[in-house]
């Protein structure tokens, strides 16, 4: 008869005693990315500051957030990517631009907004833009935001199913607004066109997971109450976000008072225009009233601190609108003579000093308020706080990291600061969206960015030709140039 060992026994009994497997050593569980970094900014509501930091994403989805020792014990993970020397943050989120006129950089600069629009932007447009303008275009703009940091943004522009095309192929996050305007357009001649257009773009991206189709009716100015109602009544019936410019300028202002007898945002309310979902950009020239009125009617602001600058057009008094309960986010703009880049880091810089100027007041808006200006704050002005613009459980991996090595930003006491006022848009590191890689911290990886600059060569050969030899709104090729 065989012996039974009186320790076999008493491994038995242990591994049939009731919780004995939740004493056992927990197995770690699978995921498809861990990132870790020296540090990071979260965003989060308490504005937690990790360091350092590690992040497990599965599935696109951050899961965890801890040390690189808590979240090493609980996850294994098919890919690691470690940023020791930099900051993880949430993905920036710029709240307008004008992406596929980055092939019209520079092309009319130095003049007063309606100046530079009717005479250089829109015959440039009536020339020039098509599907292939607008998707070579958007792709070079894109290329610059994923290396700078930006992992959603916010378009206002023609042919936005082939910008959508880009966005999805590219791998970002974007609400790209088909622009409405009463006169004929390079997509749409008749606003029968546009809405039929703008149906189909609507239906086409219904649900996707990282483009979201919007309406754009272009400015007060440029549309009628009945643009401005139908494009309304048709974001309410899918759900869609709208945009639209508002009180950019004085002249916008003087133009409005004169035809309708009040300012352009109480009329916008008063044709039932003001509403949930509705994104307003610039607002420079908004009063107490009007700002009371967007809180009423949550709407949210796009500010453009370096449009606004360039363009001569005045300094948004964002303080006084956060104050007011405006939720604010930020934007570059377009390329187009209004900034001539997408740098976010730039913009979180002027907008915070272009604030403290305005009301000669050194602490106000603080760089923590502009860094979630740039993130959490941008992702609520376009109903995705849910989903993006923190470092959070649940939310979706949009993240980047920024380099703390360089000597410009040493040393580091406070991490918001160093991000807003020292950094720039050459430090970021790491730029993922949906837990996917589309920049490395040497190339785009999502984009061809040989193929694409070279496009934009051969599309400003195109452009100068097309407005003639006699024009002085294209800038003349380097001589250089071969």
């Amino acid at each position: 008869m065989r012996t039974i060992s009186l320790v076999a026994v008493a491994v038995a009994l242990l591994q049939a005693w009731p919780g004995a497997a939740r004493a056992q050593a927990p197995k770690s569980q699978s995921v498809d990315v861990i990132v870790t970094a020296e540090a990071a900014l979260t965003v989060d509501a308490n504005f937690r500051i990790l360091s350092p930091c590690a992040v497990a994403i599965q599935g696109g989805t951050i899961v965890a957030v801890g040390s690189p020792a808590e979240i090493g014990r609980r996850y294994t993970a098919r890919q690691k990517i470690d940023r020791p020397h930099s900051v993880l943050m949430p993905g920036l989120v710029n709240t307008h631009t004008h992406a596929a006129m980055s092939l019209l950089r520079g092309i009319a600069d130095d003049r007063p907004l309606m100046e530079w629009l009717q005479k250089y932007i829109f015959p440039a447009e009536a020339k020039n833009v098509s599907p292939s303008f607008v998707r070579d275009g958007t792709n070079l703009a894109m290329a610059e935001m994923i290396r700078s940091g930006t992992t959603t943004f916010t378009d206002m522009y023609y042919f936005e199913d082939d910008v959508a095309r880009a966005v999805d192929a590219a791998g970002m996050r974007a609400v790209l607004g088909e622009t409405w305007i009463d006169f004929p357009a390079p997509d749409n001649k008749t606003h029968a066109e546009a809405s039929a257009y703008t149906k189909k773009f609507l239906e086409a991206w219904k649900g996707h997971r990282r483009v979201i189709a919007a309406i754009a009716p272009h400015a007060p100015y440029t549309c009628s109450a009945a643009t401005y109602q139908d494009a309304r009544k048709l974001a309410d019936a899918y759900g869609a976000p709208l945009l639209t410019h508002l009180s950019e300028t004085q002249d916008e202002q003087k133009t409005i008072l004169a035809k309708y007898k009040t300012t352009p945002t109480r009329w916008l309310d008063t044709i039932g225009f003001l509403g949930p979902r509705l994104l307003v950009a610039h607002g420079v020239w908004l009063s107490g009233d009007d700002m009371k009125l967007l809180t009423q009617r949550n709407v949210t602001l796009s500010h453009n601190p370096e449009s606004n600058m360039k363009l001569g057009s005045g300094i948004a008094p964002i303080a006084k609108a956060v104050a007011a309960g405006v939720v604010v986010g930020l934007g570059t703009d377009g390329p187009a003579g209004s900034n001539n880049d997408f740098d976010m880091f730039e913009a979180m810089d002027f907008a915070g000093k272009l604030a403290k100027v305005a009301g000669l007041d050194p602490t106000v808006v603080p760089a923590r308020d502009l860094v979630r200006m740039a993130t959490l704050d941008g992702a609520r002005c376009l109903g995705l706080e849910k989903r993006i613009g923190s470092i959070e459980v649940g939310k979706e991996a949009d993240l980047i990291a920024v380099d703390l090595t360089s000597e410009r930003v040493r040393p580091v006491y406070d991490l918001a600061s160093t991000v807003v006022y020292a950094a720039k848009a050459s430090d970021v590191s790491l730029t993922m969206v949906a837990g996917r890689v589309l920049f490395d911290g040497h190339a785009v990886k999502t984009i061809d960015e040989a193929a694409t600059a070279r496009l934009a060569d051969e599309w400003h050969e195109r452009i100068t030709r097309s407005l003639g030899p006699a024009t002085d709104a294209v800038a003349r090729p380097d001589s250089t140039r071969k």
